[in-house]
């Protein structure tokens, strides 16, 4: 029995019956005449569209726990049918030298990422055309400094002399529309370094480098989004129109010791899909998280 259930009473002493009295017969009353029953073909549509609503209610809910609990380690990116996504390929971390920590948790309080820095470049999706330059691996400061515009290579190139990375890995695609993404991943020997070249890129200032080909961009102070990542900053900018013969949409992402570059540049007068652009930086973020 239940602890919050109240005892039930003793019963009581039992005491002689009482004959009931009798009740006066009752007064009969008009006869109503019965409703009229709905049609059988009514009542089966009620019950059709209840259990249609009762399964696509399920459905959601379940959609919603699905993505709300998918873990970092296990990211989808496949594409939702119609939304413009590219897709990915199933995304995993990769493993860790033995003893090292995670670049956000408690005992990195340095954030450094002990991956190998190849490892954590996002891949290519499907019907995507590899670049052979940028194959995934090591590239030299002056392929990275190739992005900008002449006018500001010096200026960088500077910059990576004063403030050096570590490493420079690569990656690139081209996809049947034409849309060609860009990851370039700079590790440094510290945040502080990290940080301090994010700071002289200005982003989203009037002053900032622009890529090669680009005249000017405006920064997306009001872009959002859900899978946002502990400990990785996002800066999203892409190109004012009108455009030249290409339009670029570029986001700097910073993530302790490592800056990434993400470019999506489409030839012709279409603007680069902002959908699998943001889908790539978000995918990009979460393998550095």
């Amino acid at each position: 029995m239940n602890e919050q259930q109240s005892a039930v009473p003793a019963p009581a002493e039992p005491t002689a019956p009482v004959e009931p009295a009798l009740p006066a017969a009752p007064t009969p009353s008009p006869a109503v005449p019965e409703a009229p029953r709905p049609p059988r073909r009514a009542l089966r549509a009620v019950a059709r569209w209840t259990v249609a609503l009762l399964v696509f209610g399920g459905l959601g809910t379940g959609t919603a726990l699905a993505i709300t609990s998918a873990e970092r380690t296990d990211v989808p990116g496949l594409a939702t049918e119609g939304d413009g996504r590219w897709d990915y390929p199933k995304l995993s971390l990769p493993a860790l030298p033995a003893g090292a920590p995670r670049p956000f948790t408690d005992a990195n309080t340095a954030e450094i990422h002990h991956a190998d820095l190849r490892k954590l470049l996002l891949p290519a999706p499907a019907g995507a055309t590899p670049d052979k330059a940028l194959d995934g691996g090591w590239v030299k400061q002056e392929r990275f400094l190739a992005e900008y515009g002449a006018e500001h290579r010096d200026e960088l190139a500077q910059l990576l002399v004063d403030t050096p990375p570590r490493h420079i890995a690569a990656r690139g695609w081209t996809m049947p529309d034409g849309t060609r993404a860009r990851i370039y991943l700079l590790r440094f020997n510290s945040t502080a370094f990290a940080t301090h070249v994010r700071d002289e890129l200005r982003i989203g200032h009037s002053t900032h480098p622009t890529l090669a080909g680009v005249e000017e961009t405006a920064f997306e102070t009001t872009w959002t989004f859900s899978r946002a990542v502990e400990g990785v900053a996002s800066y999203s900018l892409t190109e004012k129109a009108p455009h030249g013969a290409a339009h670029t949409r570029q986001a700097y992402s910073g993530a302790g010791d490592t800056l990434a570059l993400i470019v999506h540049e489409r030839p012709g007068k279409k603007e680069a899909a902002r959908i699998p652009f943001h889908q790539t930086v978000i995918l990009q973020n979460q393998l550095l998280g």
